[in-house]
């Protein structure tokens, strides 16, 4: 478990239980969108709340956050991995309220909306784009690539909130989660150490020391490593796939030169 997807399952689960027997502070933490402005605070604690009359809406979302969150966030560190929840949470809540405005709907202005699944989805966004072909069991069955999991939930969010099949779910919010997930990941990436590194990286000799890497990390027979030095590999692995040489560590670079040849 990771430390802030771990902190996310507790914090969401706690205010579960807590509004259950608190209806006045269910109400006082939901996202009016007539009344945003009034309670500016709803756009990041509706977030954290959950329909109240079943199970099925904090599960999905927590073992959602459980299974894409924790691989996520080794890869991104525990603050951006938070920034990227609470950023597509607060995408998804203003993408609902501006359809709202747009579809005219003076009822829908004043419909409460909770939940984790825009955040979610922004982690699931987060998960596919550095993950694609990893396979997950819909229903506990189907086996879908992420990438296409991704790609469905947007179709059906845009054919559901379109046409007007709500049936009590924020669909807008949803395409905002993924939408907020989308635009922190291309920041965060013209933003990053790596991507300033890149910039400053392109005299022939660092080339070549990437040529040099790139040869020994080809040499790294992965079935061949302890456990614990394999383990390593496969976060190293994931951290080239998502941002190349320039974001590997001193220490991570040495592990490249000892198992792929040895050093010099």
């Amino acid at each position: 478990m990771t430390r802030v997807v771990g902190q996310l399952l507790l914090v969401n689960i706690l205010m579960y239980v807590l509004t259950r027997g608190n209806p006045a502070l269910f109400q006082e933490l939901w996202l009016v969108p007539a009344q945003v402005l009034t309670k500016p605070w709803t756009l990041l604690t509706y977030q954290f709340l959950h329909d109240l009359g079943g199970l099925s809406h904090i599960l999905f979302n927590m073992l959602a956050l459980f299974f894409f969150g924790r691989k996520l966030e080794a890869l991104l560190g525990s603050r951006s991995f938070l920034k990227l929840y609470l950023t597509a949470g607060f995408a998804g809540a203003l993408v609902h309220i501006l359809w709202t405005l747009l579809a005219m709907s003076q009822g829908g202005l004043y419909v409460p909306m909770v939940g984790a699944s825009a955040a979610v989805y922004g982690v699931l966004f987060g998960y596919a784009k550095y993950w694609p072909r990893d396979r997950v069991l819909l229903w506990m069955v189907v086996p879908v690539q992420v990438r296409h999991l991704v790609i469905g939930l947007t179709v059906l969010s845009l054919w559901l909130g379109l046409g007007g099949a709500g049936g009590g779910v924020a669909h807008f919010a949803h395409l905002g989660g993924f939408l907020g997930g989308w635009l922190f990941l291309r920041l965060r990436a013209t933003r990053s150490a790596a991507a300033q590194f890149r910039k400053k990286a392109e005299s022939p000799g660092v080339r070549m020391r990437e040529r040099e890497l790139n040869t020994k990390w080809g040499r790294i027979e992965p079935s061949a490593l302890h456990p614990v030095n394999r383990a390593e590999y496969e976060r190293i692995a994931d951290k080239l796939k998502a941002a190349g040489w320039a974001a590997l560590t001193d220490r991570e670079r040495t592990f490249v030169e000892r198992f792929g040849g040895g050093f010099g």
